[in-house]
């Protein structure tokens, strides 16, 4: 089981939170303000936060503009993971991903099975990483972004969480690209 080892000092993390949405302003995106609210009150900071459409090229490209930008560690996107003709944001994380984080999706299906049960198997959610940073691709629902936060990415960007944590890993995260 986790536990927060009280030896090790919090390290804040710089986090950029893109919701995905035809249907949604910034104005009325409550997940990413329930994300953000949630990154700040753990003790992140939250780099940027935008709204752009469900078009699988310019979800990319802003993840893969995020990605490069040494002031940015992690990406949350939240919307667009569904089953509809219009969800894209898996296919957009996946176009940007160096090595996919495979158990995320498994881990965020229990999860929600304690919320929602069978619903669960609808759900796309996913990660990865690319060029040393964190991107997670969450529901648009603020429930499953609740639980996403709660169960598996608040105390995975806790440095002091044990056994392990993503935070640790950061420094080796693009190491083959600096080997010689």
């Amino acid at each position: 089981m986790s536990r927060i080892d009280a030896a090790r000092e919090f390290i804040s993390l710089r986090i950029a939170i893109l919701a995905v949405s035809d249907t949604r302003s910034i104005n009325d995106d409550r997940s990413g303000s329930l994300l953000e609210q949630k990154a700040i009150a753990a003790g992140h900071n939250v780099s940027c936060r935008l709204l752009i459409p469900d078009d699988r090229s310019q979800i990319a490209r802003q993840l893969r503009i995020w990605t490069l930008d040494p002031n940015i560690d992690v990406v949350i996107s939240t919307g667009g993971t569904g089953l509809t003709g219009r969800d894209q944001t898996v296919e957009a994380h996946r176009d940007v991903y160096e090595k996919e984080i495979e158990a995320f999706g498994a881990v965020f299906a229990v999860v929600s099975m304690k919320t929602i049960g069978a619903s669960a198997v609808q759900s796309r959610a996913c990660a990865g990483v690319a060029n040393g940073t964190y991107l997670f691709a969450l529901p648009g629902s603020p429930g499953a972004c609740t639980d996403a936060w709660n169960e598996i990415l608040e105390p995975q960007l806790d440095y002091r969480n044990r056994p392990c944590n993503f935070v640790e890993i950061m420094p080796r995260l693009d190491e083959c690209k600096r080997r010689k």
